[in-house]
C-alpha cells in the first residue's frame, strides 16, 4: 500500500490556484515545458518518495549511522534512495539544460521536495545539502573549481555539506577560529574543528565537498574577515579522478533526538599538515556567499517542518476517522455504539489547528519559493528587484513560523492519538522528534528575530516592508468586496494595524537602546509571522470562495469549504493574540531584559 504523504489536491491548489505556477510557462526559460512536465515531475517525486524513502523512515530512525574508526555505515536503503534520487535528475533539476539539468522552476522543485520531506526527512537531507552546496559552487566558485566539482555533484557521485559551526561558537560566526594559510600552489591549508555538520561523513558517494568558513591569517576581526573554502574529503585530480584522502578527519558522530539517519559529525581539519582547500570567490566575503546556501536551506528547513506537520495532520485525521471511542455528550445510553473520535468537537478542534498550521506553513514556503523564482526570471528588472526585496524581508518568518508551529502540529498529532501517539508503533512520536530540530538549525528563532528587527525591517529604507504592506492592502481590498471573505478581511486588517504600530515603535526603541529594543525581537518575529500567514489564509479563502461561486460540487465543494473554515479559524483564534503581543512590544516591556542571572 502506497503511504499517504501529502494531499495531492492540496499541492495542486497551492501551485496552480493560489500561485498560478502555470503562468511561468510564458517565461522564456520555461517555454519548452508545459504543465504536463510540471505534473510529471511532481508524480515522479511522489512515487520515488513513497517507494524509495518512506519504507525505511522508521528503520533509519532506529538504526543510526555508526562509525567503526575508519568508515561511517548507514543502512543500505539510504544508499538506494540516494541513487534513485540522483538517477531521476533531482540533484540537477533546477539547473539549465546545458548543464545537465531539467530547467525546472524553483517553486515546482520545492513542491516536489515536499514529498521527500514527508516520506523521510533524514535520508533526503543528504540530497538537499548537496543541492544547496552545488548552487553555491555554481554561483561563486571559479571556472576551474566548477568544472572539477560541479558535474559530479549534479550527477550524484559527490555530495556536499556546509561547515559553519564550531564547538566554541554556534551562531556567533564572527568569532570562528578555523584558519586558512596560503600554499605555494595557490591553494590553502585549513586548521580547525567544525561540529553539527550534517552529512559530514558517510558512505553514499565517492567524495564529499565541504564548504567551510574560515579566517585567513591577518584578516579583519568579526564577520568581515570570513572567507569561504571548498575542501573535499578526497583530493580530485585534474582529470576528475580521485586522489589521496585530504587532511579532514571524522572526530566522532553526534546522537540526536531526531533526524537520526542523517549523520551529524564533528570534523577536524588539519590534524597533520593542513586540509587542502580552495578559496571560493574573494577573500573576506565568505559569509555573504554562504548566506545564499543558508537562505536556500532556511526555505528547505521550513518546507521540511511543513511536510512533517502535514504528515502529523493526515495521520491524526486518518486515525480519528477510524478510532471508535466514547459517545457524544448528548447520548445517555451506555449501550449505544461508540462514535469515531472525529465526531468529538475537541478532536475536530485539534485537527483544525493542525490543518491551519500545516497548510499555512506550506503556503508560506511555496510563496517564498515563487518569490525566489521571480527574483531570477520575472519579465522585468523592477519585478525581479521587488521579489528579491520582499523575499529578503520575509525569510526570517519563512524559516521560523513553520518551524515553531510545525512542532506544535506534531505535538497535537500525538494528542489526537492519545496513548497510541506516544508509542513507537505509530509514527507520530518520530514526527515530533524529527520536527523538533527545525526551530534550531539554520538559525534559531532568536537569531531570526534579531535579523528581522535589527536589520531586515529597515533594510534599503524599508523597501521590503513597504512592499509587504502594499500586498496585504491589495488583498484586503479584494477580500472586502467578497461576501464570504469580508469578515476575514476585517479580522486581518485588525491584526495588521498593531503590527504596523509595533514595527514603528520597536524601530524607535532599537535606535534609542539597541540592547533593550531588541530584547523582545523573538516576540515581534512571531507577531509578524502570524499576520503574514493570516494574509496567505485570506488569499486561500478568496480562491476557495471564487471556486464555490463558479459551481464547485461534491468533494471539490467540500475541499473549498474546508479552506474557508480553516481561514475562519485562523482569523478567530490564531490572530486573537496579536493585539496583546503588540501592546507589550509597544510598551517596551522590560521583564525579560531586567531579569538577573542570580534571580533564577
Amino acid at each position: 500500500m502506497t503511504p499517504r504523504l501529502l494531499n495531492e489536491r492540496e499541492l495542486n491548489f497551492q501551485l496552480y490556484e493560489l500561485l498560478d505556477t502555470a503562468s511561468l510557462l510564458d517565461r522564456p526559460r520555461y517555454a519548452e515545458h508545459d504543465r504536463a512536465v510540471f505534473d510529471a515531475t511532481l508524480q515522479t517525486a511522489r512515487t520515488l518518495a513513497a517507494n524509495c524513502f518512506a519504507p525505511h523512515n522508521h528503520k533509519g530512525d532506529t538504526h543510526e549511522p555508526s562509525f567503526d574508526g575508519e568508515q561511517v555505515h548507514l543502512i543500505p536503503e539510504t544508499k538506494a534512495a540516494w541513487d534513485a534520487f540522483a538517477e531521476a535528475g533531482f540533484l540537477a533539476a533546477h539547473h539549465d539544460a546545458d548543464d545537465g539539468g531539467l530547467q525546472l522552476p524553483e517553486v515546482v522543485l520545492r513542491a516536489s521536495m515536499a514529498y521527500f520531506n514527508a516520506a523521510n526527512i533524514a535520508s533526503v537531507a543528504y540530497c538537499f545539502l548537496t543541492i544547496g552546496a552545488a548552487n553555491l559552487v555554481k554561483s561563486f566558485a571559479c571556472d576551474a573549481l566548477r568544472q572539477r566539482f560541479l558535474p559530479p555533484m549534479l550527477d550524484g557521485r559527490f555530495s556536499g555539506t556546509m561547515a559553519l559551526t564550531e564547538p566554541g561558537q554556534g551562531s556567533a560566526l564572527g568569532d570562528l577560529r578555523t584558519s586558512a594559510r596560503p600554499a605555494a600552489d595557490g591553494s590553502y591549508r585549513l586548521f580547525g574543528q567544525k561540529m553539527f555538520i550534517s552529512g559530514g561523513d558517510h558512505s553514499l558517494t565517492d567524495n564529499i565537498v565541504h564548504l567551510v568558513l574560515a579566517r585567513l591569517e591577518g584578516a579583519p576581526a568579526g564577520v568581515k574577515g570570513i572567507s569561504l573554502f571548498l575542501v573535499p574529503k578526497f583530493l580530485v585530480n585534474a582529470d576528475g579522478s580521485l586522489g589521496p584522502r585530504n587532511d579532514v578527519a571524522l572526530a566522532g558522530l553526534l546522537h540526536k533526538l531526531g533526524y537520526r539517519n542523517t549523520s551529524s559529525t564533528v570534523l577536524n581539519f588539519g590534524e597533520r599538515e593542513g586540509a587542502v582547500g580552495y578559496l571560493v570567490g574573494e577573500a573576506n566575503k565568505g559569509l555573504g556567499y554562504m548566506f545564499q546556501m543558508m537562505n536556500e536551506a532556511r526555505i528547505g528547513v521550513a518546507l521540511g517542518a511543513s511536510a512533517l506537520a502535514y504528515q502529523s495532520f493526515v495521520q491524526a485525521l486518518d486515525y480519528a476517522r477510524e478510532r471508535p471511542q466514547g459517545r457524544l455528550p448528548g447520548s445517555k445510553d451506555p449501550l449505544s455504539p461508540q462514535v469515531r473520535i472525529v465526531e468529538h468537537a475537541d478532536v475536530r478542534r485539534m485537527l483544525l489547528q493542525q490543518k491551519v498550521y500545516a497548510e499555512g506553513s506550506l503556503a508560506l514556503c511555496l510563496y517564498a519559493s515563487s518569490l525566489f523564482e521571480d527574483s531570477h526570471t520575472a519579465p522585468d528588472e523592477t519585478a525581479r528587484r521587488n521579489a528579491g526585496e520582499l523575499l529578503d524581508l520575509l525569510i526570517p518568518m519563512v524559516k521560523s513560523y513553520p518551524s515553531r508551529y510545525g512542532v506544535i502540529a506534531s505535538d497535537i498529532g500525538i494528542q489526537v492519538l492519545g496513548g497510541s501517539g506516544y508509542i513507537r508503533e505509530y509514527p507520530q512520536e518520530q514526527n515530533y522528534r524529527d520536527n523538533r530540530l527545525n526551530p534550531i538549525h539554520e538559525g534559531t528563532e532568536g537569531i531570526h528575530g534579531l535579523d528581522l528587527l535589527g536589520r531586515k525591517l529597515q533594510q534599503h529604507a524599508g523597501a521590503g516592508y513597504r512592499l509587504f504592506l502594499d500586498q496585504v492592502r491589495s488583498t484586503l481590498a479584494e477580500g472586502r468586496r467578497n461576501e464570504r471573505c469580508a469578515a476575514l478581511a476585517d479580522a486581518l486588517a485588525a491584526a495588521l494595524a498593531p503590527l504596523q504600530a509595533a514595527s514603528e515603535s520597536l524601530q524607535d526603541q532599537v535606535a534609542a537602546d539597541a540592547s533593550l529594543g531588541l530584547s523582545n525581537a523573538t516576540a515581534y518575529l512571531d507577531l509578524f509571522g502570524r499576520v503574514l500567514v493570516g494574509w496567505l489564509w485570506l488569499r486561500m479563502a478568496l480562491v476557495a470562495s471564487q471556486a464555490l461561486e463558479t459551481g464547485a460540487q461534491g468533494s471539490e465543494a467540500d475541499f473549498y469549504q474546508g479552506k474557508l473554515q480553516a481561514a475562519r479559524y485562523f482569523m478567530d483564534w490564531e490572530l486573537a493574540a496579536v493585539q496583546a503581543q503588540a501592546n507589550l512590544l509597544i510598551a517596551g516591556n522590560r521583564l525579560c531584559f531586567d531579569m538577573q542571572d542570580r534571580w533564577f
